[in-house]
């Protein structure tokens, strides 16, 4: 497979998906970053492993490598403060160059150190998990969480190219591999039906004897049509003013459903809980085609996903912690609901319905 590649072009940068594209890194990085120095920003999971590759791969340079620990509770400001001030102790200075390797938490932390480190240095995501690879790399959102909720600090700060290779896929356990499905089911409903309905087929094949090829063609076709149509959003909303908001379709209630369990969900498997529940609100509200929750069910299940809140989870913490979100209004959450499968609601209105807590709290219970 190694040398199969697809490429997908932003107006300032391009994602190359590919068999392999780890050992082309150096010659992408150097070609659109150059720098006098680079620091690679990684975790305790993804680093041991691939580090080294894309230290070698940036040959003839200097390049450090910094690591967090893993996990979503250290994707914190103590976190960005400690690798800025690591920076800063190393000598790096304006012509560094961030390079982030690991899954949606590093990419989200080491962009947010490029973003404000000396004011702004460029980055290069380079994505090591599926969920990565589709939508946290895509579209320059960078932060951290707070104990109000998730990503509530960050900036707007666009990467200078992705490269995501799948092979990275391949050592990738299950769940991780069902959470970044979960992206890849929103992508679909979203934008595109027939993609919803190719991304059931393959996430039902994960674990099934005629395993699908997590590094063959296919995931190479499917991870590009989630970045073409994530592209195809931001390029025209970079900063969530309007039609980028159908992106957070699933997110109100999961970013909640995943700060109430005190993120012991990964990030997929809350989406695909809030997925599921805000159908549902859509249903209930008049504004989605019957059955299109009960679509959503069958390609959240299709992909080994929950889709409901834990029974011990208070609907009233839920509640609570939907007024957090990012696109709360006057202390009212606001949601990104679909009309039907490959189609959102409420174009003219900004691509976002605000709700009734007392409605969210009925479908919640």
């Amino acid at each position: 497979m190694s040398g199969d590649t697809r490429t997908v072009t932003l107006p300032t940068y391009s994602v190359t998906i590919g068999s392999g594209a780890l050992d082309r890194a150096g010659d992408i990085v150097r070609s659109v970053a150059p720098a006098h120095r680079y620091a690679i920003i990684t975790d305790t999971n993804v680093g041991p492993r691939y580090a080294p590759r894309v230290t070698n791969a940036l040959r003839a340079t200097s390049a450090d490598v910094f690591t967090i620990a893993a996990g979503e509770t250290h994707k914190t400001r103590e976190t960005w403060a400690r690798l800025t001030d690591e920076l800063l102790a190393a000598g790096f200075g304006r012509d560094t160059t961030v390079v982030a390797l690991g899954g949606g938490v590093v990419g989200d932390l080491a962009g947010f150190v490029a973003a404000t480190y000396m004011r702004g240095v460029p980055y290069v995501q380079v994505p090591t998990s599926l969920l990565a690879m589709i939508d946290a790399s895509v579209g320059g959102k960078t932060g951290v969480d707070t104990a109000a909720g998730k990503n509530l600090v960050g900036a707007f700060h666009q990467p200078a190219a992705v490269i995501a290779d799948v092979d990275a896929l391949t050592t990738l356990p299950i769940d991780h591999l069902r959470a970044g499905m979960a992206e890849a089911i929103k992508h679909g409903v979203i934008a595109d039906e027939a993609y919803f309905d190719s991304v059931c087929s393959a996430a039902s094949r994960l674990d099934a004897p005629d395993r699908f090829e997590v590094n063959g063609g296919a995931m190479l076709d499917l991870v590009a049509r989630s970045v073409e149509i994530k592209a195809s959003v931001v390029t025209r909303d970079e900063r969530e003013g309007g039609v980028r908001k159908t992106l957070n379709f699933g997110h109100t209630i999961g970013h909640a459903v995943e700060l109430c369990s005190n993120f012991a969900l990964l990030h997929g498997y809350a989406i695909a809980i809030g997925m599921v529940y805000e159908c549902t609100l859509a249903e209930q509200l008049g504004v989605a085609n019957g059955g299109t929750a009960s679509r959503v069910r069958q390609a959240v299940h299709a992909a080994g996903l929950p889709d409901t809140r834990p029974a011990s989870m208070d609907v009233e913490a839920i509640v609570l912690a939907t007024r957090g979100d990012k696109k709360a209004r006057a202390g009212r959450a606001e949601f990104a609901l679909p009309r039907r499968i490959g189609e959102m609601a409420a174009a003219e209105h900004g691509w976002s319905v605000p709700v009734s807590e007392d409605v969210v709290r009925a479908v919640l219970a």
